[in-house]
């Protein structure tokens, strides 16, 4: 957003997850500013609303779209070099030949808003390109770096736009969920074309709804209490080959728990679950399941 100062940003207190153990200086920094933004229909009688628009800068974004550029750029350059060295030979003999190969360069790296050509003739007639990156473009989008706007109408009074801010960087934990609902919860979409079959479709789903609630519901205290119990960053270590640390999510306490096997209970004998793994004992014990206990299903 070229324009923008820094001096009406206001700083948010707000550390990501992946920033946790880091200093405090190698974290990455957030400022917002806010303003207006008139959101029309696609009728001119659709009314407009107003909306609260809060700016946000994150100095992550802004570091990581700077390095996307470059890239784009040198990718460009290292292009245009091999078009400048072959200008009047054999693959780039005339200058429309050159100019679709300048085409396909700024299209395939993205780099024709700011990508300025000039081909001209020597005095042999051979084609010749110059090109150059125009200044006053590359200067607008470094400006625009790390620069992301959001719309809300939630009062002023509310949450002003630092907390604004802060609820939407949670939001990534109810999408999450939605991800366990349609992923491991094995809930997929129904497509209906008939009226009936979808009033019935509705009505099963509000039979089932509270069923899947509760699936829902373990499935979250799962992955909650394992990353209690874990204390610390809640990470551990043995859910991946390499050994990586990381915090576990519900779907990986559930796909290592997945092969556990479980030998009835007999007249002489209690039932036995069989563990193939460490982990597995690891997990059993956060969640405080003591698969030596004998257990009698009541009728």
């Amino acid at each position: 957003m070229p324009g923008w100062t820094w001096a009406p940003a206001v700083a948010v207190d707000y550390t990501a997850e992946r920033d946790t153990a880091k200093a405090a200086e190698g974290r990455d920094l957030y400022h917002v500013l806010e303003d207006t933004f008139d959101l029309t229909g696609r009728r001119k009688r659709d009314p407009v609303h107003t909306l609260r628009r809060i700016l946000v800068h994150s100095t992550g974004n802004a570091r990581g779209q700077a390095a996307a550029r470059d890239k784009r750029l040198a990718g460009a350059k290292n292009d245009l070099d091999k078009v400048v060295a072959g200008a009047g030979g054999r693959f780039y003999g005339t200058e429309a030949e050159i100019a679709a190969r300048i085409g396909v360069i700024a299209q395939a790296r993205r780099v024709g808003d700011v990508l300025r050509t000039q081909i001209t003739t020597d005095q042999a007639g051979r084609p010749v390109l110059t090109w150059w990156f125009d200044p006053d473009v590359l200067a607008e989008q470094a400006a625009a770096d790390g620069w992301y706007a959001l719309l809300t109408n939630i009062d002023a009074h509310t949450a002003d736009a630092a907390q604004v801010l802060i609820d939407y960087k949670d939001q990534s934990a109810v999408e999450r969920r939605y991800g366990d609902f349609k992923g491991p919860l094995a809930a997929a979409p129904m497509f209906l074309k008939d009226n009936k079959r979808i009033a019935a479709l509705l009505t099963v789903i509000c039979l089932a709804l509270l069923v899947i609630c509760l699936a829902l519901l373990v499935f979250c205290l799962i992955e909650r209490e394992v990353r209690r119990r874990l204390g610390g960053d809640g990470k551990m270590t043995g859910l991946y080959p390499d050994n990586r640390r990381l915090r576990p999510t519900g779907r990986m306490i559930l796909s290592h728990l997945a092969d556990l096997q479980m030998i009835p209970a007999t007249a002489t004998g209690p039932p036995i679950v069989r563990i193939s793994s460490g982990v597995q004992a690891h997990l059993l014990e956060l969640l405080g399941i003591d698969e030596t206990r004998p257990r009698r299903l009541s009728r």
